[in-house]
């Protein structure tokens, strides 16, 4: 049982579910704010380091109201794509996993905002770029072979685009080293954009190499169970008539209507438990 493990079976009943849903509703109030007032955002509500170590720490959340586009047609399809990506990664990891992945992703961002600021002075107005990044990297890697239509016209696979992401990503890293970029106020500033870049990527590397077994997580097994789950399971499961019962405490939707079942997807095998321990309970190997 890796970390993940042990932290969704201590606090998964308190993970945030349709997580994406609340992040578009932000960008969204972001996007009307950025109409009626275009300062507003930086001023008061950005990843200002230096404005959050003298005190205004309603920006370590504020900041995620940024909008990715002022076009309202690029900022539509951008919100579609990345509820997408989200609720994608939610319906395979679970809610608990992906509110980790994101909101680790959003530590990360105030960490590498306020490192800068500590190293070089800056105050780099970061805003949520390379946190949707770090959600198409965990996208591509689970579902590499979907194909989104580029331009709506050309079909190119998630993995493509992920490695020309990815190519750019390193490009903003390494050109803080190269010698054409490496002088002046320019450097500096080069080099600060490049340790932010770095350090806000840091929740996909962890995240997954933290998680030692994916396979269960992968698309292709969560299928596989399900499938099984629907040849193997019958109309009426159990003698007194109920279809769930509960494999630690035993109670089931004939006894207690009011409990919620469901399958654990890391147990080996078809095993059911009641809302009080799917999220307790020891899994099956």
């Amino acid at each position: 049982m890796n970390w993940l493990d042990k932290l969704e079976r201590r606090f998964g009943r308190y993970a945030i579910h349709n997580l994406m849903y609340y992040i578009i509703i932000l960008y969204a109030v972001g996007f009307v704010l950025q109409w009626v007032s275009p300062t507003f955002y930086y001023k008061y509500l950005c990843l200002d380091a230096g404005a959050i170590l003298h005190g205004q720490i309603w920006r370590i959340v504020t900041f995620l109201i940024q909008p990715p586009s002022s076009n309202l047609l690029f900022f539509i399809v951008t919100l579609y794509c990345y509820y997408l990506l989200g609720s994608s990664l939610e319906r395979t990891w679970g809610a608990f996993r992906f509110n980790m992945y994101f909101f680790g992703g959003v530590l990360f961002h105030v960490a590498a905002a306020i490192l800068v600021y500590l190293l070089t002075g800056l105050s780099l107005p970061m805003g949520t770029s390379y946190l949707n990044l770090s959600l198409f990297f965990a996208f591509a890697a689970l579902y590499p072979d979907l194909e989104f239509l580029l331009f709506f016209i050309i079909p190119v696979k998630a993995k493509w685009l992920a490695l020309v992401d990815g190519i750019y990503f390193l490009y903003t890293v390494l050109q803080a080293f190269l010698p054409a970029y490496g002088g002046g106020v320019f450097g500096i500033l080069y080099k600060a954009n490049a340790l932010a870049a770095a350090i806000s990527i840091l929740n996909f590397v962890i995240f997954f190499l933290g998680s030692r077994n994916m396979k269960p997580y992968t698309p292709k097994e969560r299928r596989r169970k399900r499938e099984f789950r629907q040849k193997m399971r019958p109309t009426n499961q159990y003698a007194d008539g109920a279809r769930h019962r509960c494999a630690v405490c035993g109670r089931t939707d004939a006894t207690n209507p009011e409990l919620e079942f469901r399958y654990c997807s890391r147990c080996n095998g078809d095993y059911e438990y009641c809302q009080d321990h799917l999220f307790t309970h020891t899994h099956i190997k």
